[in-house]
Formats: structure tokens, sequence, C-alpha cells
């Protein structure tokens, strides 16, 4: 069974390209999460759904994607923890 993530056009072409352009500027960890902040209270799709969309079109390489969502993910995973550390 295969799952399709189904989330129309999210941007034109240009916005698209512009979207992947400024991320790719981004090269640590630290500027990839500020981004992501700012990015995911600007719109009203988190910005790990727009990379799962780039990746699923090709637009972008499966290396840039993982380096990205991997970092978003390891920030997830410590947020949780430490508030897994505080209710305890």
């Amino acid at each position: 069974m295969t799952l399709s993530l189904n989330i129309g056009n999210l941007f034109n072409d240009s916005s698209s390209h512009a979207l992947v352009d400024e991320l790719r500027k981004r090269t640590s960890e630290e500027d990839i999460l500020e981004f992501e902040e700012k990015f995911n209270s600007r719109n009203e799709k988190n910005l790990h759904i727009y990379i799962c969309r780039f990746l699923k079109n090709r637009s972008i390489s499966r290396g840039l994607a993982s380096k990205w969502l991997i970092t978003i993910i390891k920030n997830k995973e410590s947020q949780i923890d430490a508030l897994l550390k505080l209710s305890t």
C-alpha cells in the first residue's frame, strides 16, 4: 500500500525556486532552525511539508533534503526530551 501526500500546489515555480535557494544558503544547523522558526510562523504549512513536496517532485536532492529534515527532526526530538525531563 502506498500513501501519497497530496498537498497541491504550495507555491508557484518562482516562489518554490526562491525557497530552495533560501534553504541552500543555510549551512549550519542554527541557520536552518532559525529559518524554520521564521518560516513556520509566517506560513500556513510548516517547512517540512514543503521540503517533502520538493523531494517528491525531485526539485531537490535527497542529500540536501535529508540534511534539512534530520536537522528539523533532531531539534524537535531534543525539545520533546527537554519537556519530558521537566515533567518528571
